[in-house]
């Protein structure tokens, strides 16, 4: 039997999880790009022909959101590794806030983000 197990397969299911995460705000940040571009579409079918300039709000948003999905990735990479090593390490050690208030800015930021979004979205119809 492998010592601390159950630790380390939960260690592996929080970084599965948020590598499943990532992906989907990757997925977004294309989604938000290429939704910007079905709309110009319909918009340039809707009018003389013509593609209206708009704002390059959806590929800014997309952009940034698949940003913030490497970002998490790379986070994340390094958070298992060090869990992991502290896990089979028989020093004892102390919990660390730094990393729990560096995951909440993140998504603090991200919120804010979504925020402005939908509100220079809202504004611009």
């Amino acid at each position: 039997m492998i010592p601390r197990y159950n630790d380390l397969a939960a260690n592996e299911r929080t970084y599965l999880a948020w590598m499943r995460t990532a992906l989907a705000l990757i997925a977004f940040g294309f989604l938000l790009e290429r939704f910007d571009l079905l709309v110009r579409y319909f918009a340039k079918s809707m009018h003389d022909g013509s593609i209206p300039p708009g704002s390059p709000l959806g590929r800014e948003a997309g952009i940034i959101l698949a940003a913030l999905g490497l970002l998490i990735m790379l986070l994340s990479t390094g958070r298992f590794f060090i869990t992991t090593r502290r896990l089979k390490s028989e020093v004892q050690e102390t919990y660390d806030i730094r990393s729990v208030l560096v995951t909440g800015g993140i998504f603090v930021i991200l919120a804010i983000f979504v925020l402005l979004y939908i509100s220079k979205f809202l504004n611009l119809s």
